[in-house]
């Protein structure tokens, strides 16, 4: 295997902070998949760092999959591939992000007040081969995360060097076409890392060609400082793609529409990203600073002919954004009361100017009226303050401190729906870490967090389709976790983690199928197991992630207590024989366990399970990839909702099951090149 060189911040005590993130030193560290070795270091069981080498090699549909490398996390869709991902954690279902932080390179994926989903986190515009590594936590443990962490979160560093430059050829059935170049300029003291992608890909479905025009490009240049490094990241995506949505259960059991057909082939959409960021280290200081520019324009319909009978229910969600931001954290150590201290401050400020966040109903894209049009202006503000305390040899002691203080305006084409919300919260965190001995630790942590709501929301007056008066929601919404964890380590035979963990949340942010966007919900309560396990022999390593949980509302409302899509049972399986130092092979389970579709627990639906396999050849430089995706050609779903709809020839609505399915079995073959 390749051997990838990944540069990240560690410490004894906050070990597993990437780079650039918060530490002020650098060690190089040679990441092969997870890193497995974490006693000693993490300060939760459900904590973990995973390098190029594990996303090299698992074979992917879809590049928002590398969160799968998150130990219970599932990645799915629900409409076309330039979409983002529908993703599913610890009882959540986080529809495209909301609850879960991602960053990447420190600049913020989740957007505010977007014009598709709260939270919404695109990961289009990663390349996995230009990933160094991910950074993971479950739970909201430490000051350092702040809105949409209360499940957890992930921190995405790019690579600022390659050891070869690379030519890479993907080709697949369904017309796949995707072809990866980077190289790396090297100086005395500095290196340029350029790369580009290029995805082209028709899909399997009946009716429609996905059509998806992909590209995406990275410049990532990096300097070395007498005490420190700082490095300028541009990044750049552009996609174009038609999309088959969810369809009725009810058309496809009486045969009137094929599982891989649609209702309208019009639907689709187009969306950029640009960035620049800067991440510097001098000392003790780090400082992370970005500017991007995002633009989506969507066209979706979920209820096809329920509202509208004569053009049908085709809507266009638009958002257009800049965001800036920047954050300055200070890493520090001292001797107080005869104990260790490792302490942390931090500053974080984060603006975005929302151009347009628009509703309109269209018929084949083109615009017939206008439901809502807004401006919105967001700002935030946070203070952290970490502190890590070295009891004794075996005990650390972590506390933290974090406020959040967010001011929105919203400038609507309806007056009345225009005005200012402002809200602030402070959140607290602790937790404990005893290594008994070497290879085994515990810990427990209690920590609190918060998802924003969309701004408009919280200055709403009256509602933009019935024209009735509409209550406001809290611009910011408290989630509480805690868990008990324990790891061991043996570095001849296996790693083994398992956490107990609680969650509860003030105010549940739900999909809602009908209108295609998420809408703040009654509280609720989580709470679950999580074992893991990676296993290694000579040839042959495996490993197992199980994540079992319970979600409900809180009593006190009579309509039930489930809450739709919330996921109980997640189970992960994975196993790789190396047959030669040229040869391996690899095969991967995904299963994910039915989930209740309406709050009363009527409805629900099935499970999903999915394998996918893949054979790896190397040979001086070259190196090939035969992949074969749903290998056992499942008919699954991807999702599942369940509301009402109205089809051509229905006299009235009709309330049923609306899915999408996993795509088909599909082969593909890839041959990279490193000179």
């Amino acid at each position: 295997m390749r051997r990838v060189v990944v540069p990240f911040v560690i410490s004894q005590l906050v070990s597993s902070l990437p780079v650039w993130a918060h530490g002020p030193t650098f060690e190089e560290i040679s990441v092969y998949g997870h890193r497995t070795r974490m006693t000693g270091d993490a300060l939760a069981a459900s904590q973990g760092v995973i390098g190029q080498g594990e996303i090299d090699g698992r074979p992917m549909l879809r590049t928002g999959e590398m969160l799968e490398l998150v130990p219970g996390m599932v990645v799915t869709q629900h409409s076309g591939s330039g979409k983002a991902n529908q993703y599913f954690l610890r009882g959540f279902n986080l529809d495209h992000g909301t609850d879960f932080r991602t960053t990447v390179m420190g600049m913020p994926v989740n957007m505010r007040s977007h014009g598709h989903g709260q939270g919404y986190s695109d990961l289009n515009f990663i390349v996995p081969e230009f990933v160094g590594q991910i950074s993971y936590n479950k739970g909201a443990y430490s000051a350092l995360g702040g809105d949409f962490s209360t499940a957890g979160a992930a921190d995405v560093f790019l690579l600022d060097r390659m050891d070869a430059n690379l030519l890479k050829l993907e080709l697949g059935q369904d017309d796949y076409l995707r072809s990866v170049a980077a190289t790396t300029l090297n100086w005395q003291d500095s290196r340029m890392l350029t790369g580009v992608e290029l995805t082209r890909y028709t899909g399997p479905w009946q009716d429609i060609s996905e059509d998806i025009h992909k590209f995406n490009g990275l410049v990532n240049y990096s300097q070395d400082l007498t005490d420190g490094r700082i490095g300028v990241t541009l990044m750049a995506y552009d996609n174009q793609w038609h999309s088959a949505d969810q369809i009725p259960q009810r058309l496809v059991d009486s045969g009137a529409l094929n599982p891989l057909g649609s209702l309208d082939d019009t639907l689709g959409g187009d969306a950029s990203r640009y960035s620049l960021s800067v991440n510097a280290q001098l000392g003790r200081w780090t400082l992370n600073a970005y500017a991007l520019h995002s633009d989506l324009q969507l066209f979706s319909n979920f209820t096809y002919f329920l509202n509208d009978p004569i053009n049908g229910d085709q809507f266009e969600q638009t958002d257009k954004r800049n965001i800036y931001g920047a954050e300055l954290s200070k890493h520090w150590s001292s001797l107080a009361i005869g104990l260790d201290w490792q302490q942390q401050a931090g500053l974080v400020w984060q603006a975005e100017d929302i151009g347009e966040v628009g509703l309109f109903n269209t018929r084949a894209r083109t615009r017939l009226s206008t439901v809502r049009r807004d401006k919105i202006d967001e700002q935030s503000w946070s203070a952290f303050y970490q502190s890590d305390i070295l009891l004794d040899a075996n005990t650390t002691f972590r506390t933290g401190l974090r406020y959040d203080y967010l001011d929105a305006t919203v400038n609507s084409d309806n007056a009345r729906n225009s005005g200012n919300a402002s809200d602030g919260l402070l959140s607290v965190s602790a937790g404990l870490s005893y290594l008994f001995t070497p290879s085994l630790e515990g810990y427990i942590n209690a920590g609190q967090s918060f998802h924003s709501n969309d701004a408009r929301g919280a200055t709403i007056s009256v509602d933009p389709i019935s024209g009735d008066d509409a209550d406001k929601v809290d611009l910011l919404v408290r989630g509480e976790t805690a868990e008990l964890g324990i790891r061991y380590f043996d570095s001849r035979k296996m790693n083994l983690s398992a956490t107990l963990w609680a969650l509860q949340l003030d105010s549940e942010l739900l999909y809602v199928g009908d209108a295609g966007s998420t809408e703040p919900g009654r509280a609720s309560t989580r709470y679950g197991v999580e074992l893991s396990g990676y296993f290694w022999w000579d040839k042959l390593s495996a490993d197992i992630e199980i994540a079992l949980s319970h979600s409900a509302f809180e009593a006190g409302d009579e309509t039930g207590r489930h809450i739709p899509g919330a996921v109980d049972r997640v189970i992960a399986l994975g196993g790789q024989y190396q047959f030669s130092d040229n040869l391996s092979a690899n095969v991967r389970l995904r299963h994910i366990g039915p989930r209740m579709l309406t709050e009363t627990g009527d409805v629900q639906s099935g499970s999903l399970s999915v394998v996918n396999a893949g054979v790896r050849w190397r040979q001086q430089g070259w190196t090939l990839d035969l992949s074969v995706l749903n290998a056992l050609n499942s008919r699954d779903h991807d999702i599942d909702y369940f509301y009402a709809s109205r089809v051509v020839n229905e006299a009235n609505e009709v309330e049923d099951v609306h899915f999408h399915p996993i795509e088909p079995r599909t082969l593909r073959f890839s041959v990279a090149y490193h000179f």
